[in-house]
Parts: C-alpha cells; structure tokens; sequence
C-alpha cells in the first residue's frame, strides 16, 4: 500500500480524508503537534478503519523535528498538508502568529519534500485566495485578488511556494481550493470538534441549538445580498476528504501532465448564512436563538464555486446536500453531548 503523510491529522478535514484514504487502499500516517487538536478524532478514524494510525507529535516549524519523521519513513509516496491556523478573525488580530506558523512550517516540508525526493504533494488551500471576486462563480482561472485576511494571505503565499518547487521538476503538485467544509462523518465517530469558542459557522448554529452557547451572532446584515447575509459554499467534509484521494490518485497514477495543478472543491451553490441557519432549523426541528450583528473583519460579501474542472478531470462529484450537511453536523453535536470526554476537552478551552 502507497503510505501516504497526513499533516494536520488529528483535525476536522485531516481525519476524514485519512479515513479515505485507508478505503481507498492507502496506508497513512500523520504529523499534529495536536496544539489545537487533539488525538480523539484519530481514535475515531480507528474505529471506522480498524486501523491504528500513527501521530508524529511534532512541531512542523521545527526543520529538525519534521526531518526526523521522513527519515523514519523512507516509504512516504506523497503528503497532503493540511496543518495550519485558519481562523480568519485570529488572522487578523494576529498576523505575525499566521506568518510564523503557516509559513515556516510549509518551507520545512518543502525542503523535506525535496531532500528525500517526494513526487506527489497536494495543499490545502482555500477559496480565500480568490479574496473579493469580480464575479462568481469562480473559475480556477478567476484573478487571484489581494487577501482580505493574514489567513488568507498565508494561503496565496504558500500557492506562490508550491509553483516555484514544481517548477524544479521532481514534485508534482495539486492545489485544492475548497470552500466551506461542514458537517460529520456519517459514523458520527468523528466530526468538526472546536477547542473553545468556535470560529465556524456550522459548530455555532449546533452549539446554540444544544444549549452550550446562549445565542449566536450573524456577522452583517446589511450585505448586497438576497438577504443581507453573507453567501457561501457549503460543502460535505466527505465530499472534501474524498477530492484529496482522487488528487493522490491522479498524481500517482501519471495522469496529471503538469507540474502543477489547480481544482475548485465547491458545490457550486451560494447558500447564504440565514438560508443555512433555516436548513439547520429544518433538519433538526429545533427554532435558533440568533441575533444580527456587526460584519467582521476579514469577511467578503459572497463567494462560491464552478466546479465543473474537478467534475471532469478528477472525477470527483458532491453526494451530499445541504440537508446532508445540517443533518450530520447536528447528529455529532448531540453525539459530543453524550461523550463526557469530549465535552470536557470542549469546556478545558473555553475556561
């Protein structure tokens, strides 16, 4: 089995794509300092798999660290990156914090990836690259506009790295620049798990409707939107996990041409944050308590995907919908409720 090295694998999208990854007939292992994760989403991906995965406990802003786990895994056929910090408003209360750790951390595995000859790389990006676009949907070929965040920022910038090493010609890349993840495996063994207040949408609508927070707050009312909430592209975290095997595959497989390759992962559908809340209250029978608010920092007015590249050369297609969504993220809510470990990991943040 090709091994593959996961980093951020203790995370939301991290452990979903490793479970995918072992249904696909890969072989992973993970890097996670675990400094805003823990290792209780791995032991749900155990439980899925019937797998024991290995977590590097490692600080891949350190070049000496991340080097040793490669050279304890000569093996490594690719790596998918997804460590970083990627909350938007953190971004911009502290942007030399995103610099230091979502940079350096990508130059180590890059330098790592170069010493020990790995071929297949594929990056977390974001559709933040995109920053306020001129028109939507976006196409892979849609202007790369100034950030409107630090995070965002750090994600143009690591796309800006990846070019220039795939230009040396001995690592095939894939830049996956996906939109908005949500949701839970349907196990409900894992899910989107927030250590404190959390910076998502999803994971506040469930927490306001279990009761662990009083209310939530929409950010901007007045946007030049259908209701003057902001627009998003909501997607299934399977639907995500699963574009990242088929981008392992396709780089693997030689049918990539290019040294360097871009894909959209969107439904395609602008969903605003009211009409989400709405879904949610749909699925789950349960009435939000919310209130209207400032727009934050950061935040662009409306953003969601032509996927049609994705569609058609990675073979990939969205299963879920937004009621798929609303429904899993609710079921991994009240599963936390249940799990006295989970809320008490939960709590330790919050104090």
């Amino acid at each position: 089995m090709p091994k593959i090295l996961v980093t951020g694998g203790c995370g939301y999208i991290g452990s979903h794509t490793i479970v995918d990854l072992i249904e696909n007939g890969f072989d992973v292992i993970s890097i996670d300092d675990n400094s805003r994760s823990t290792t209780y989403l791995l032991e749900g991906v155990e439980k899925i798999t019937g797998r024991k995965i290995k977590n590097y406990k490692v600080d891949l802003c350190s070049f000496e660290e991340t080097r040793a786990v490669f050279e304890e895994n000569p093996d490594v056929s690719g790596i998918i990156h997804f460590a970083a910090y990627k909350a938007v408003g953190e971004s911009v209360e502290k942007p030399l914090l995103y610099f230091e750790n979502n940079i350096i951390s990508l130059i180590n595995l890059l330098k790592c990836t170069r010493e020990f000859a790995i071929q297949h790389f594929v990056f977390s990006s974001s559709c933040t690259v995109y920053g306020s676009p001129d028109s939507i949907p976006v196409t892979e070929a849609s202007p790369v506009k100034p950030a409107e965040s630090p995070y965002g920022l750090t994600k143009q910038m690591g796309e800006q790295m990846i070019a220039e090493v795939a230009k040396l010609g001995t690592t095939k890349c894939i830049l996956l620049r996906y939109f908005n993840p949500v949701g839970a495996h349907p196990s409900t063994l894992i899910g989107e798990l927030p250590l404190g207040k959390p910076a998502n949408l999803v994971p506040a609508i469930t927490q306001t409707a279990i009761g662990k927070l009083p209310m939530m707050h929409v950010h901007g009312s007045d946007y030049d939107t259908r209701d003057g909430s902001c627009i998003r592209d909501f997607i299934h975290i399977c639907d995500i996990a699963h574009a990242h095997t088929l981008a392992i595959q396709r780089l693997m497989s030689g049918a990539s041409q290019q040294q360097l390759d871009v894909f959209n992962l969107g439904t395609g559908n602008g969903v605003t944050v009211l009409e989400a809340i709405h879904a949610f209250e749909k699925v789950s029978g349960v009435q939000l308590n919310y209130t209207m608010g400032p727009r934050r920092p950061g935040d662009i007015v409306a953003i969601y995907a032509n996927n049609e590249k994705a569609v058609t050369e990675l073979g990939w297609n969205c299963q879920y919908n937004l009621d798929d969504m609303m429904s899993s993220a609710w079921q991994w809510e009240q599963r936390i409720r249940q799990d006295e470990t989970l809320q008490g990991m939960q709590q330790a943040f919050l104090n």
